[in-house]
């Protein structure tokens, strides 16, 4: 369960960075889970259009990559919480990996629809946020590497699909070294 609490709480992060990108408008700090699962959204016109930066976390990363990257077999994937943030347009779907009954990692894709924050700005605003954040050169626009209290390690990249920021993270067990997370983000945003 703590990856899950993870990805809540990269949302709450992700909800602060975008807010002090955007001008300063306080949020709500975090985005609420939606009740509707990820297959269920509506498909309005705020919906994504195109085929890239709208594909589903779990079709950007396989289940089989990760489970290589943990040396796990039988890993599978199911989407996991759709989390949306009208202050700041931030709209996160995320996938969520498992083996033998227990959650290994989870990838989060959050778009920001209409909010003009530059990679540059994310990262920044996420190395801030997380002093222990080590660069990861090669993935996305710009990425970091950090572990947190929650006893999680996740790696994020930032990078601008269709002119629309996005920020691509992937967080497991602390145990998870920045060597193993790498190819796994690098994946996601590379087929995003």
């Amino acid at each position: 369960m703590r990856i899950s609490r993870a990805i809540v709480l990269f949302a709450a992060v992700i909800a602060t960075l975008s807010a002090c990108s955007s001008g300063g408008e306080k949020t709500d700090n975090a985005a609420k889970p939606s009740s509707q699962a990820p297959s269920a959204a509506p498909s309005s016109s705020s919906a994504p259009t195109g085929g890239a930066g709208a594909k589903e976390p779990c079709a950007l990363l396989p289940a089989e990559a990760v489970g290589k990257a943990v040396s796990i077999q039988g890993v599978t994937s199911a989407p996991g919480p759709v989390q949306d943030n009208a202050a700041n347009g931030g709209k996160a779907k995320s996938c969520v990996y498992s083996a033998a009954g227990k959650q290994i990692g989870a990838l989060a894709v959050t778009r920001f629809e209409g909010n003009k924050i530059k990679p540059a700005e994310m990262v920044a605003a996420l190395k801030k946020a997380k002093q222990n954040a080590k660069d990861v050169a090669g993935v996305g626009e710009g990425a970091l590497y950090y572990t947190d209290e929650n006893k999680t390690a996740t790696l994020a990249a930032a990078e601008l699909v269709d002119n629309v920021p996005v920020l691509v993270n992937y967080t497991g067990p602390a145990k998870m070294t920045q060597d193993m997370m790498t190819p796994l983000v690098k994946t996601a945003v590379d087929a995003n």
